[in-house]
């Protein structure tokens, strides 16, 4: 039976003594035109990127947290999703001690920051419906399992999981459980932010870089209690992210009407993609997906990737993948992107 969470007993003992770096802005955050600035060492002529940015992003956050109905203290940036997941390694695992849970087939990333923090990596592969095993991964998890991590919707199954299964899961695990939801705006699926307060040992990851288009600026977003954001702040870069991101997200995320039309657009796409695909002769299966993207069982996926490539259409092989033999992923494209990888799978 679960005991009853409580996050200090998951953190290590170094960042529990650990005493952050305070920067320049950390130590004074009143900011106005006439103040003089001499105290961080900046190059004092103004080109807009001269001085430091906000160490907290708090314009940034105070927008998502009106987008998202989450309070900014419940909130960290990262110089993308990646950021924020090592940081979480960082904070509650132990590097050769530790271990944590992933369910191939699934977002490689994870088991790379396991690699590099050294911890050890349970895996436990889906069940043939793309779903997790409940039973197989509580069965599993021992004194040392710190982290459960479920891509919903999945990379690169692009089905999403069940929501009483993710209830099962976070309810009964005893570490954290990350919810990866990069591809969540895509989905009819309700996000699990509604449910933050429910369980403390609930992490939210988000992106800008698929359903808001802002891949090349690196933001991710990372919604926990205040107790989990409090340790992450502790450990994160003092200027992890720069001016030139915080500018162009809070644009961005000041228009979402524009980002709303847009995945509206890719959903009308996706649904054509996946009625064409069912007509191609080398198309064996075309699974569902609540992602922007594809995934699709081909007769021979290495050969038909090489074909593609020949043709100037790349796509992704997953035939590797536990559960994915002969199947490539397709990211919806623009229209004419798409009319172009029909044409050139149905020549082939």
């Amino acid at each position: 039976m679960k005991t009853k969470f409580n996050i200090n007993n998951l953190i290590r003992e170094n960042i529990k003594t650990l005493k952050p770096y305070s920067s320049a802005r950390d130590e004074y955050k009143e900011v106005s035109s006439d103040m003089v600035f001499l105290d961080a060492n900046e190059n004092p002529f103004q080109n807009g990127v001269n001085r430091y940015p906000d160490p907290q992003q708090n314009k940034v956050k105070t927008q998502l947290s009106k987008l998202k109905g989450i309070p900014t203290q419940n909130i960290l940036l990262g110089n993308g999703s990646d950021e924020v997941l090592d940081l979480i390694f960082r904070a509650f695992c132990e590097p050769n001690q530790d271990n944590i849970i992933t369910l191939p087939p699934t977002y490689g990333m994870y088991g790379v920051l396991a690699n590099i923090n050294a911890i050890e990596n349970i895996e436990i592969a889906l069940e043939h419906n793309f779903q997790p095993n409940v039973d197989s991964i509580l069965s599993v998890a021992n004194k040392n399992t710190k982290m459960l991590f479920l891509c919903s919707p999945n990379n690169p199954t692009a089905n999403s999981f069940e929501a009483k299964t993710i209830e099962n899961l976070v309810t009964n695990f005893n570490g954290l459980v990350i919810i990866d939801e990069a591809y969540i705006d895509f989905s009819e699926e309700a996000s699990w932010l509604s449910r933050l307060d429910e369980f403390p040992n609930l992490i939210v990851t988000q992106t800008l870089s698929k359903a808001y288009g802002m891949a090349g600026i690196r933001l991710g977003v990372c919604y926990a209690s205040a107790e989990i954001i409090s340790i992450l702040n502790r450990i994160k870069p003092p200027y992890n992210i720069n001016e030139l991101t915080q500018l162009k997200a809070l644009k961005r995320l000041t228009n979402p009407q524009d980002v709303s039309e847009e995945i509206n657009r890719i959903l009308e796409q996706r649904d054509w993609l996946i009625s064409e695909l069912n007509k191609i002769d080398v198309v064996e299966i075309v699974y569902p997906s609540d992602a922007n993207f594809i995934l699709a069982k081909v007769d021979d996926a290495s050969k038909r990737y090489s074909e593609l490539i020949n043709k100037g259409i790349v796509v992704r092989n997953r035939t590797n993948q536990p559960l994915c033999n002969n199947c490539l992923r397709f990211t919806v494209g623009s229209q004419m992107e798409n009319i172009k990888l029909i044409a050139a799978l149905k020549a082939l």
